[in-house]
Formats: structure tokens, C-alpha cells, sequence
């Protein structure tokens, strides 16, 4: 949803993920939900118009090491994102939260230049604004409500919210197995509806800044939705 709006904003959008997908089945092989995922994916990007990067490494199986942080800072050298959206550092599943160390790792080491990553990428001059996205369930790993620092209202964006989501529909069989859970779609609906009343509007995201030296503390993400 909010990147639906910065995209109408002007902003170039890219995803990226660092995990394959390969564990998210109980129907497949690993080499053949990767290739399914990769392809959902992609396919969802591109409503956004935005291109897709997979670092690749496999689920359940990301380390938060000096070969993957290199990999992830490539990334972000890469592209030069002004704004950075990731997961929160307390999340349901190993993956989301070592994602969420590499990509603030990766956000502060893309602007020193004597740590090395693929690709020969120059170095960033300044360090990008980096967001965490709620947990899922809006809740941390004691069931505790975690409140979001600021909402933004996708009201507007949710057709589009729920059509970038139908792409990965592998995933429906998947959370229905290993979850217990079916209609993923109506459950992300009811969320974003429990986040729109909190914000006074039909539905929206929850977002915590990073604010921690040396990350910048200006809110660039609702600068630039409010302009």
C-alpha cells in the first residue's frame, strides 16, 4: 500500500528479498517452490512496475555473517534507496528477523568504503532512511500489541495491495499447512482495517522509523506523502 503511494509519488520502487522460498511448501521440491516463488514474485513487482532481487540464500537458513552482509549491502550500493522499508527486528520467523539486522547492517556499511561486496558498486555518501514494518499480527513474540510509531493511510491503495498479494499464491496451501490459516488476502484486509481505525481512515500500515545514530531522524517517508 505505501509503496503504491510513493510510487505515485514519483519514486522509483524495487523489492528484494533475501530468502528463496525454498522451505515455503508442503507440496514441492525446494529447486521447485523456489523457481514458483521467484516467479510470483517478479510477477508481483511488476504491478508496481518495480523490479525483483533475490540474494538467494535458502529459508531457515540466513546467518546475520560478514558473507551475507556484504551481499545485502551490494544490494542497497545497487540501487541508492533513499528510504528503506524492512522487517522489525521482532518478528514470528528467524528469516524476518535476521533480515531485518542485514538490511540495517547493510544500510549503515553501503556508505564505508573500505567494506567490500560483489558487484563493484560505489559506495553511498549518505546513509538511506530505514523503516521497520509491524510484525505480523501486530503483535511481538509474547503476544504484546506493538504499537506502530506513525500510520499511513492506504485506503486508496488496497485493490492494489491485494492484487500484488494474489500473485503469491503458493502461499495460500502453505499457510493453510504449516499456519493454520486460510485467506490470507481477507486476513491482511483485516488488518490494515484494525491499523485504518487507529488512524481515522478506512485502512493503513504501521511503520516504526530507525532513529539510532548515526540514521537519519527526519521522516522522509511522510515528507514525501504529504507533498
Amino acid at each position: 500500500g505505501t509503496l503504491s503511494r510513493l510510487r505515485k509519488k514519483g519514486c522509483k520502487i524495487v523489492i528484494a528479498t533475501v530468502a528463496n522460498g525454498d522451505c515455503g511448501t508442503a507440496e514441492y521440491s525446494a529447486e521447485e517452490i523456489a523457481r514458483i516463488r521467484r516467479g510470483e514474485a517478479m510477477a508481483s513487482a511488476a504491478i508496481l512496475g518495480a523490479p525483483y532481487r533475490c540474494i538467494g540464500e535458502g529459508d531457515l537458513a540466513i546467518d546475520c555473517d560478514t558473507k551475507t552482509r556484504r551481499k545485502v549491502t551490494a544490494l542497497v550500493r545497487e540501487f541508492h534507496p533513499l528510504i528503506v522499508l524492512t522487517h522489525p527486528l521482532v518478528d514470528y520467523m528467524v528469516d524476518h528477523e535476521v533480515t531485518s539486522r542485514l538490511v540495517r547492517d547493510a544500510c549503515f556499511a553501503a556508505g564505508v568504503p573500505n567494506f567490500t561486496a560483489p558487484g563493484g558498486h560505489p559506495p553511498m555518501n549518505r546513509i538511506p532512511h530505514l523503516y521497520y514494518f509491524l510484525p505480523g499480527g501486530g503483535t511481538d513474540n509474547l503476544g504484546r500489541t506493538v504499537p506502530p510509531q506513525f500510520l499511513v493511510d492506504i485506503t486508496a491503495e488496497m485493490d492494489v495491495k491485494k492484487r500484488m498479494l494474489k500473485r503469491h499464491a503458493s502461499q495460500r496451501n502453505w499457510l493453510l499447512k504449516h499456519h493454520g490459516v486460510d485467506h490470507y488476502i481477507n486476513m491482511m484486509a483485516a488488518d490494515a482495517e484494525r491499523l485504518g481505525r487507529l488512524a481515522g481512515c478506512g485502512c493503513a500500515e504501521g511503520f516504526t522509523q530507525h532513529l539510532g545514530t548515526p540514521y537519519p531522524t527526519d521522516n522522509k517517508l511522510l515528507e514525501i506523502l504529504r507533498s
